[in-house]
Formats: C-alpha cells, sequence, structure tokens
C-alpha cells in the first residue's frame, strides 16, 4: 500500500498534581484555545476540551505518525508552562481510542464535565473509565 491511512481519535484525561484545584473558572476558555494552539503547532487536530478546576478532558485525532505519548508531553508541558509559577499537572494520563461512531457523544460528555461531577469525583469517574476499557489498575498506584 502505497498511503497510510489511519483513524485515531483520542479521549484524554489528566490532572492537576494532587488534583487540586488550580484551575481557575476564568482561565479555562484561554488554557482550552491554547491547548488546541499546541495541537495545531505540532500537526495534529483537539476537536474538543473541557474538564473542571482540577482536570481537562480532551478529544483529538492523532496522525498515524505521531507517538501519544509525544502528543501528551507535548500538551502538557507547554501548558503548564503558560499556566505559571506554582501550577503543574499531575505525572500520568489516561487516554483511550474512540470510534468514530462515538464522536459526537464524547465531545458531549466533554462539554459537561461541570453538570458531571456534581454527582462524581475525579477518581470516580476515573475508574470507571478504566474499568469500562478494560484497562487493569492497582488502586494503590493509579493517582499517586
Amino acid at each position: 500500500m502505497a498511503h497510510t491511512y489511519a483513524s485515531n481519535f483520542i479521549h484524554c484525561i489528566f490532572s492537576t498534581r494532587d488534583r487540586s484545584s488550580l484551575i481557575p473558572a476564568a482561565r479555562t476558555s484561554e488554557l482550552y484555545a491554547y491547548l488546541g494552539g499546541i495541537a495545531r503547532g505540532v500537526g495534529f487536530s483537539l476537536i474538543a476540551a473541557g474538564g473542571t478546576a482540577n482536570h481537562v478532558h480532551l478529544l483529538f485525532d492523532l496522525p498515524a505518525s505521531y507517538p501519544l505519548a509525544e502528543a501528551v508531553q507535548k500538551l502538557k508541558g507547554s501548558s503548564s508552562r503558560w499556566m505559571g509559577k506554582g501550577f503543574s499537572w499531575q505525572e500520568g494520563y489516561g487516554a483511550f481510542s474512540v470510534s468514530p461512531s462515538q464522536i459526537e457523544a464524547v465531545k458531549e460528555y466533554i462539554g459537561n464535565q461541570e453538570r458531571h461531577h456534581r454527582k462524581r469525583s475525579f477518581e470516580q469517574e476515573f475508574t470507571a473509565l478504566l474499568r469500562n476499557c478494560g484497562i487493569k489498575y492497582d488502586e494503590r498506584y493509579v493517582f499517586g
């Protein structure tokens, strides 16, 4: 085959260090726009961004030639510096593949984070996603 074709939609989640409320509501729109700029700058598309004061959800379309770990490192590293002194993201992240048929549902899920987290904590949400995706984890280490 002469060309490479791929459909790599990723739902990525990462929190602030110790899940502290470090993302002020007044800066979320700017943060999401900045994350979108990082993505465009390195060659992929940010489709949706949302979250709360202590974590973000991103949906992006990753080219076949771009490693997931490198994409997340660029997003986290640049945005952490942009947020300023005293801000940092957690060490790890969650990344879940998304079927093209589920993109609209994931966009809606990401867009409703504030309402969603009135009923469920970040920890509950994240471990539910791990379980639903069949990812094995050790509760002693999943949150650092």
